[in-house]
């Protein structure tokens, strides 16, 4: 008998967790509900999904793994649903990037034996089923927290599942959770909108600020095009941790602030000093839930077919590009191609085969 796994959403999380376990386990039956038709339609196309559910009905019994991935808010109101549903060898999980409120709804409905919280912390700027694939979630942290009425086999279990999947399971407790992810996720996209949106306000009429922005701005604001609903519902969620969160993270601001207005130079040095050995020492070899862009930077002539010329080159060697696009105003250099690959064996080797044919590349 096949394993039967179900899916609530499958935006750009649910798809590439469903894509990765098609990838890993083709045999498993794969049932899926998504408010939008289209979605769905475009995963049974491709084979991502067996059955395309119209609502949360019987499709949904028997399932061994049933993931949550609607916006959070959506997950807690899905688990009254869903709870008819379940039998007792089911692990009931989610994927949203706030923990606690979701634990105590399973609590309240009995189902807390069968409730493992999730985080997969993976991401991107780009949101929906079209922008989901399998490698996504490959070497990324993937939390789970259990509540103490889970019994350990199903833990075990459910990491066992989620490794074959190569992903990076770690367990922590729903509130050490919240905590974290409030502080390294959810804080640095409200600082990255807040920023674009001082910019935009404070900017010269002819908007001289919008036109030289560059790389290091566009880099620490890139994940202000995330989905506006979906953090909407994390910050509702989160909001205690948040406002605790927010209120260190001002207080160290009007801290440097006081230090720069005294042209305290010995203390600004060591701001920069010591955020920079920090910021080193932290791994790359593992996703984050900021993801990584994977870019590199090669000058260009500015001469007709000179794009076309790097991708010609680039396809030659069997690299896809996600993004291209001439920089006009960076740190470095004028007039230079910016492209952008899915991962950093690409990123490497397009930077390569570029300098094998003499152009003057810089990697990021």
């Amino acid at each position: 008998m096949k394993t039967k796994i179900g899916f609530i959403g499958l935006g750009l999380i649910g798809g590439s967790l469903a894509k990765a376990i098609r990838q890993y386990y083709p045999d498993c039956e794969i049932v899926a509900f998504d408010k939008n038709k289209e979605t769905l339609a475009l995963a049974t196309l491709e084979s991502v999904i067996d059955v395309a559910a119209t609502s949360l009905d019987d499709n949904f019994r028997g399932c061994r793994y049933l993931f949550l991935c609607a916006p959070v808010s959506s997950n807690r109101a899905c688990l009254r649903q869903l709870s008819r549903y379940l039998d007792e060898d089911c692990i009931l999980s989610d994927v949203g990037s706030v923990k606690s409120g979701i634990h105590q709804e399973a609590e309240s409905l009995g189902i807390g034996s069968s409730f493992i919280g999730g985080h997969p912390m993976a991401g991107s700027e780009k949101s929906g089923y079209a922008n989901s694939r399998a490698m996504l979630l490959e070497n990324a942290y993937y939390v789970l927290t259990p509540s103490d009425r889970v019994p350990p086999k199903k833990i075990r279990e459910f990491q066992e599942f989620l490794q074959g999947l190569k992903t990076l399971p770690i367990l922590l407790d729903a509130k050490t959770h919240d905590w974290i992810t409030g502080t390294i996720s959810h804080l640095p996209h409200i600082i990255a909108a807040s920023l674009v949106g001082l910019v935009r306000d404070t900017d010269t009429k002819d908007e001289r600020m919008k036109t030289l922005a560059a790389g290091g701005f566009k880099d620490l604001t890139r994940i202000a095009s995330s989905s506006p609903v979906m953090w909407q519902h994390i910050c509702e969620e989160n909001k205690e941790n948040i406002a605790r969160i927010l209120e260190l993270y001002i207080r160290s601001l009007e801290t440097a602030r006081e230090h720069i207005c005294a042209g305290d130079g010995n203390w600004i040095y060591q701001l920069f000093e010591q955020s920079r050995s920090y910021r080193n020492s932290i791994s790359e070899t593992s996703s984050g839930p900021i993801k990584k862009a994977y870019a590199v930077y090669c000058d260009i002539i500015d001469e007709a077919g000179g794009i076309a010329a790097i991708a010609t080159i680039l396809a030659s060697g069997g690299i896809n590009i996600k993004n291209i696009g001439i920089v006009h105003n960076r740190e470095f250099e004028e007039g230079v191609l910016r492209i952008e690959f899915y991962d950093e064996a690409a990123s490497r080797k397009a930077a390569e085969l570029l300098q094998k044919y003499r152009y003057i590349v810089y990697e990021r």
